[in-house]
């Protein structure tokens, strides 16, 4: 680059923070720190100029609110160079929206006595590691393969991690699916589909790489040996509306929901229980894995797959009770909740 080059994209970089908070050599010393974390390298000059700006912006963010009296904290991860219609784009969430109503309902106990005061899978060794969908409107698979490792995990006693690209690649309509592999899917779909197809291959024989391709693959599962113990038997819906059925369910097994989280404040979310305004239009399939209460408030805690960088080591707390959004759930989450039994 051009001496006159450089002082020109220097004039650009400084113009573009000219309105945030701090000066440009503040953004740009914690800049150069978060790319060197992700390994992130800008394509050009006007990339980098781009991504420091949008950093700027969501810096300010972060200390704006966490500087406040909140509920949930707000931190850097591998979102914080894109401005909120850039991650929107990159996220790409994928659930469809046509739902059938299911067969089996679990309906809230009428006694509450029995169930206990907090429980997390996770912990109880029945959820597998954190997953990153990557750049593929996958989300549907992953909170499936969560739901079906838990459910195997408290039957069979062994955790198998299922795969996602099985789900992806073959759960469509030339294969007697109804989902649309990177286009979006819906966790009840693929809960026949796995049913019907006699279960699915495991991670490691047939790999997850749409988060990269950005697209399905040709269905390849004849190259490895599906566990026939992943079928389910059947598939049962949670009661809408009612935490008092969802933590019912929860005791039994992690729950396959769907969440409205295309909010910024999911972009950066980091910690806490988060309680911020939230609608209701399902767009994300995510797992719940238990739930309990922090510093007084109730939560459910979710397992995202967006990758260990963001949220709490890839997971987020979603207020509990019927506050919210008038009891259908934090983000809508009581509105579309399954699991299977296998």
């Amino acid at each position: 680059m051009s001496k006159a080059a450089f002082l020109t994209l220097a004039l650009v970089a400084a113009s573009a923070v000219a309105e945030n908070t701090h000066d440009r050599a503040f953004y740009e010393a914690k800049f150069f720190n978060w790319m060197t974390e992700h390994s992130l390298k800008a394509t050009d000059g006007a990339h980098f100029v781009s991504m420091l700006k949008n950093f700027a912006d969501n810096d300010d963010i972060i200390a704006t609110h966490n500087a406040g009296k909140s509920t949930y904290q707000l931190g850097h991860n591998q979102f914080s160079h894109m401005s909120e219609t850039e991650w929107k784009a990159y996220v790409n969430k994928g659930l469809i929206k046509d739902r059938e109503p299911g067969a089996n309902i679990h309906s809230a106990p009428t006694d509450l006595s029995s169930l206990p005061a907090s429980i997390d899978w996770t912990a109880l060794g029945s959820v597998t590691p954190v997953k990153d969908q990557g750049q593929c409107g996958s989300c549907w698979s992953f909170s499936t393969t969560g739901a079906m490792e838990g459910a195997y995990k408290n039957k069979y006693g062994t955790l198998e991690s299922f795969s996602e690209q099985n789900f992806v690649d073959c759960d469509n309509r030339k294969n007697g699916g109804k989902d649309m592999g990177c286009n979006g899917g819906l966790m009840d779909n693929a809960f026949d589909w796995a049913a019907k197809n006699g279960g699915v291959c495991t991670e490691s024989a047939y790999p997850y790489v749409s988060g990269t391709t950005k697209t399905a693959g040709t269905c390849n599962q004849a190259s490895c040996t599906k566990n026939a113990n992943s079928a389910p038997k059947s598939h049962t819906d949670v009661q809408v509306n009612s935490d008092d059925a969802m933590m019912s369910a929860l005791a039994l097994n992690p729950v396959s929901i769907a969440i409205q989280a295309d909010q910024s404040a999911f972009q950066l979310y980091k910690s806490g229980v988060f309680t911020a305004a939230c609608g209701d239009s399902l767009d994300h399939g995510v797992l719940a894995v238990g739930y309990g209460t922090m510093d007084g408030l109730d939560y459910y805690r979710v397992k995202n797959s967006w990758g260990t960088t963001w949220g709490a080591d890839g997971y987020i707390l979603l207020g509990r009770g019927d506050e919210f959004n008038k009891g259908q759930g934090q983000c809508g989450m009581l509105l579309q909740a399954s699991y299977p039994e296998v």
